[in-house]
């Protein structure tokens, strides 16, 4: 790391060594970290890490509980990946796994289903239980928008008959 001097009123970051002494300017120090990211996987999405890892939680409780959610793409990828080793949890069934899962899934509720409902849905399956599908920009921002949903989801649509809509 190597310590260098950031004027406030510019964006130029000059090192200690270039510094020249100016009374009308006001200059701190700055610390440039030059490290490289290897082996640091998944987004910060802007967020404290508190932040991101109760709204992961709470996306991939309402993934599994609702089976789509939309949200931005980056999001969606992130809730991907912890979703499907969810799944992969209940897929092994044991009471170690339950338990793991609920640490992180919020609602015993949605645990049940994805022991009881979801594993045996994606018993024969290796991987790939969740579906991105995007959908444009946000109105407002322009934010690149998904749908996440589980792979088999069908939306339930009730037909009217014929004869229930003359009456």
């Amino acid at each position: 790391m190597k310590v260098g001097w950031l004027p406030v009123n510019e964006t130029k970051v000059l090192l200690k060594t270039d510094f020249q002494f100016q009374s009308n300017v006001f200059y701190e120090s700055v610390i440039q970290d030059r490290t490289m990211r290897h082996r640091k996987a998944g987004r910060k999405l802007n967020r404290t890490a508190a932040h991101r890892k109760a709204m992961l939680r709470n996306m991939v409780t309402s993934l599994l509980e609702h089976e789509r959610i939309v949200t931005t793409v980056p999001k969606a990828k992130e809730a991907r990946r912890v979703a499907e080793k969810m799944i992969t949890l209940g897929k092994r069934g044991d009471l170690n796994a339950r338990r793991q899962a609920l640490a992180y899934i919020q609602s015993k509720e949605t645990v049940a289903k994805l022991f009881d409902e979801l594993s045996s849905q994606y018993a024969d399956r290796q991987g790939g239980y969740t579906r991105i599908v995007r959908t444009g920009n946000r109105y407002g921002d322009a934010a690149p928008m998904a749908i996440v949903e589980l792979v088999g989801y069908e939306e339930v649509v009730e037909e009217v008959s014929e004869a229930e809509s003359e009456e």
